[in-house]
């Protein structure tokens, strides 16, 4: 893994009811550079048969925890990944999306609920050359078309 992960001082947390094993494990498939590094059964208290799940995606380190129903992931919270080429953006969307819900604009909601939005790596600079076309091209989309991003940053 790299050096990141241990520097980092901002570690997202994931309530999870019941899945967090397996929301780890099928993120960890996903992505080239991840790993799960620890599953920690908890054998006392209130959270007894409850695991916590510590994991890694491209450098950042993940907490996933069985916690119960009391909480449920919404949009309002995504993880965007930035692809560099548009094979990028189709692979991610399709492994992340078995399952889940597609959504406007490159977001779906995978199987455990976790929203991402995947996104072209270039969307700030074409979203700079030509915001209004741009904007009205990529709200057009569910999963995001580079090449069509790119000619409406064009026009003009």
């Amino acid at each position: 893994m790299t050096p990141m992960a241990a520097i980092s001082k901002i570690r997202p947390n994931l309530w999870f009811d019941g899945q967090a094993e397996a929301a780890a494990s099928f993120y960890v498939s996903i992505f080239k550079n991840a790993a799960i590094l620890s599953v920690d059964n908890i054998s006392a208290g209130p959270a007894e048969g409850n695991k916590i799940v510590t994991f890694e995606l491209e450098g950042l380190q993940f907490t996933a925890f069985d916690a119960g129903p009391h909480f449920q992931f919404t949009p309002a919270t995504s993880f965007e990944i930035a692809c560099d080429a548009q094979e990028e953006i189709d692979y991610f969307w399709e492994k992340l999306g078995q399952g889940g819900e597609t959504q406007q604009c490159g977001w779906l909601q995978d199987r455990f609920g976790l929203s991402w939005q995947i996104a072209p790596a270039e969307l700030p600079q074409l979203m700079h050359k030509n915001p209004k076309a741009v904007m009205e091209a990529y709200l057009t989309m569910t999963k995001v078309d580079i090449a069509q991003l790119r000619a409406a940053a064009q026009q003009g």
